[in-house]
């Protein structure tokens, strides 16, 4: 089992498994999704960031003791990931950082779509000369406005933006546009390559279970 760490307080069991759900359809692993407390509009900043960490790392640790064979920190900002590969002795996945090694991987000049007023740190770091631009859409100020018809036109607009000034993929610095499925949008709109950050997470896990089962097996 995969353990999954949302980190926006969601009651509706379809969105909370929704990260999960398209790292199991897309690699094949079993998921558990589980998300932190009185935080309705998720971390869109320093303070609900702050905030997260404690949630975050109670959350992973239970993860750990239940048996989880890898934890994912399903934010773009890596929250808590630091700390908890110093506490726990299983994998730690950040979104982020796995969206962002994928961008360098593929070696293209990447704009990176978010919701704050700047892309995340890690995703910063780990891109380095190969980051294009960062792109805000209008009006989104957390994750819950991605759910609106308002929110996703203006992330596709946001998202143009970004080709326009040269960038050769988008990266997705929130893993809202995953759960609102923006990803084959672009793709298929723009004619763009998109490193959706769920997905990223996912390949990163994957490949953690693998190692995992064959080191089992040895």
């Amino acid at each position: 089992m995969i353990g999954v760490v949302r980190v926006v307080t969601l009651a509706d069991p379809s969105l909370l498994a929704e990260h999960g759900n398209l790292i199991s359809s897309k690699y094949g692993l079993e998921t558990t999704s589980r998300s932190i407390p009185d935080q309705p509009f998720g971390i869109h900043n320093d303070e609900t960031e702050q905030i997260a960490v404690p949630k975050i790392i109670e959350l992973a640790e239970q993860f750990e003791k239940d048996g989880a064979k890898a934890v994912v920190i399903s934010c773009a900002a890596d929250p808590a990931v630091a700390e908890l590969r110093e506490r726990l002795n299983i994998p730690v996945i950040g979104a982020g950082s796995a969206a962002a090694l994928v961008a360098q991987g593929l070696g293209l000049q990447t704009g990176v779509l978010g919701i704050t007023d700047d892309a995340p740190q890690v995703v910063k770091d780990t891109l380095g000369n190969l980051l294009t631009g960062y792109a805000h859409p209008r009006g989104v100020e957390n994750t819950t406005d991605l759910l609106t018809p308002e929110g996703r036109k203006q992330a596709i607009e946001a998202a143009r933006s970004l080709l326009e000034q040269g960038a050769q993929a988008i990266l997705f610095a929130c893993t809202g546009y995953s759960t609102i499925g923006l990803a084959d949008v672009l793709r298929a709109e723009l004619g763009c390559v998109v490193i959706d950050a769920v997905e990223a997470e996912g390949l990163f896990t994957w490949y953690a279970a693998q190692t995992l089962s064959v080191g089992a097996n040895t």
